[in-house]
């Protein structure tokens, strides 16, 4: 039969498959097909996997046998910052290009136990450093709803996988909205967990505080499948959540609130903005309370965020040297190696982010700014944990406006750092959030909202946004 990727779920997937309407081969190869059809000028995928066989055959086998779960057979892509054992993981960096993974990160081990097929890796911004995946080594993903423009970052390539029938479903990291901003501009669903919800052991680091692994799919339902198959406590993370402290008291009390100046800053789009009035709108119809509220410290979250990930970046990319891990370039000493390692392995965006993390750590200016930036980050944290003792969440567009054209800003670099101007209060007070359709703009590209929950309150997300989906 003819398999209609279009408008197929997980769960109507795992029908096909349980009632014999199609095998996994069947499934996997259609999927194959279109990737080889689209990705030459796509550029989702960086690589097929050489062992899907091998996957599709301990898929079907777990069919027979009556073990398989409803992510059984199930074809996933993975950013290209994920390990996975015995595949090439470069985070789409130079210095990286051969590296080889010698274990599985623990979302790809939870996954392998449920069967899943693997296709391959994907593009992304050079170690997640950006929001249009035009950063990559190897070069850059277009949006396959309009081919010039950014698929968004730095999740790009596995947004542009689900969207363009490349995949069912995908494996992004967030540190800043990377999967929230390419699912808005993809018009996907993608969410950003609770930090330590999901293990980041085997995940490649960009901002340790911050990073965070999560699902990029067509659907709320699919995300939700995927996340509760990759979150659970990892002894190996120790920012992982232990079980025990996973259980907290869930009340719903059907009130969203608006941070209502944090919207009448520069740079949003007027129709991004009135698409949001009318989706608050429609939730109003649908019985929630949306209501206004002043919130002063969440002005400031793209500020600090661009404190502490750079000064994390910088710790973090100092391992790449061309000794401890890297390619290396030979040279006349020691530090020459490193120098000219370095410089050849590393893009702009990457040299531009270290070099302003080392000018923030460095002695004169660690108080001034990244101590600074650490109290304001507990100030938006407080007043967020207050918010949500009378609201069961916070609403704003994901992005401040629509995909913009390839090649558009990337001579702006802080007209680029705006897309995460919505993004940055979740990610900085370890809160999760979620990123719907909205909507379809006259030229038609997706629009996208956002809603943001208290700590570990992801079912409110999950129960917020299959209600929206049938509104919009």
């Amino acid at each position: 039969m003819k398999i209609d990727l279009k408008n197929l779920t997980i769960e109507k997937a795992h029908d096909g498959l349980a009632k014999g309407e199609f095998t996994v081969r069947e499934l996997v190869d259609t999927y194959l097909e279109v990737i080889n059809e689209k990705n030459g000028e796509i550029n989702a995928y960086l690589e097929i996997y050489n062992n899907i066989d091998e996957q599709v055959k301990i898929a079907q086998e777990m069919f027979k046998n009556e073990t398989a779960t409803i992510l059984t057979g199930i074809p996933i892509s993975v950013k290209d910052n994920i390990l996975v054992e015995g595949q090439i993981a470069s985070a789409s960096s130079k210095i990286l290009e051969t590296h080889r993974a010698v274990y599985d990160s623990f979302v790809i081990e939870k996954l392998k136990k449920h069967g899943v097929v693997f296709l391959g890796r994907t593009n992304m911004d050079e170690f997640a450093l950006g929001s249009s995946t035009q950063t990559s080594a190897f070069g850059i993903t277009r949006n396959p709803l309009d081919r010039t423009r950014v698929p968004g970052g730095s999740s790009g390539g596995p947004a542009a996988s689900v969207a363009g029938d490349m995949t069912l479903v995908a494996l992004g990291t967030e540190t800043c909205g990377s999967i929230r901003q390419p699912a808005a501009f993809c018009g996907l669903v993608g969410v950003k967990p609770t930090y330590g919800g999901v293990s980041r052991s085997g995940v490649i680091a960009m901002g340790s505080s911050l990073d965070q692994v999560g699902p990029l799919a067509k659907n709320v339902a699919d995300a939700e499948i995927l996340l509760n198959a990759i979150s659970g406590y990892d002894p190996k993370d120790s920012t992982s959540i232990p079980d025990d402290k996973r259980e907290i008291e869930k009340t719903f009390k059907k009130r969203i609130a608006i941070p209502r100046e944090f919207l009448n800053g520069e740079g949003i789009d007027k129709e991004v903005l009135q698409n949001f009035e009318e989706s608050c709108e429609k939730l109003r119809k649908a019985g929630y309370e949306v209501v206004d509220v002043s919130l002063e410290a969440i002005k400031l979250s793209l500020a600090v965020y661009y404190i502490i990930m750079p000064a994390e970046v910088s710790s973090n990319l100092a391992r790449f040297d061309g000794i401890r891990y890297g390619n290396q370039v030979k040279g006349d000493n020691l530090l020459d190696v490193y120098k000219k390692s370095r410089a050849n392995g590393f893009g702009k965006e990457a040299r531009r982010r270290i070099l302003l993390g080392t000018y923030i750590l460095s002695h004169g200016y660690y108080d001034a700014y990244y101590n600074t930036a650490l109290k304001a980050r507990d100030i938006i944290r407080r007043e967020l944990s207050n918010l949500f003792k009378d609201f069961d969440a916070f609403i704003t567009p994901t992005v401040p406006f629509l995909p913009f054209k390839l090649g558009e800003k990337l001579d702006d670099p802080l007209s680029m750092y705006l897309c995460d101007i919505f993004s940055a209060p979740a990610n900085l007070a370890d809160i999760p959030s979620i990123s719907i359709p909205s909507g379809i703009a006259q030229n038609g590209l997706p629009f996208s909202i956002q809603f943001t929950a208290p700590y570990l309150r992801e079912d409110i997300l999950f129960t917020i946004g299959k209600e929206f989906e049938k509104l919009v």
